[in-house]
C-alpha cells in the first residue's frame, strides 16, 4: 500500500525505516531523502509508525 503518494513511499519501506529507529514520519521520510510535501500522509504513516513500534 502506498502511504505518501507524492513521495511514492510504501508501507512496507515505511515499517522498514522504523525497524530502523525513525520515531516520526519526517525521520522516516528523511531516510529516503525525503520530506512531506503536501502533508495528506502524515497522520496515517503517525499511525503506522506507532503501530510498529508497538509490535517491536
Amino acid at each position: 500500500m502506498v502511504v505518501c503518494v507524492c513521495n511514492a513511499i510504501r508501507e512496507k519501506d515505511l515499517k522498514e525505516a522504523v525497524r530502523d529507529g525513525a520515531d516520526t514520519p519526517c525521520s522516516a521520510y528523511a531516510r529516503f531523502g525525503r520530506r512531506p510535501k503536501c502533508g495528506q500522509c502524515v497522520s496515517f504513516a503517525r499511525t503506522i509508525i506507532a503501530a510498529e513500534r508497538a509490535t517491536a
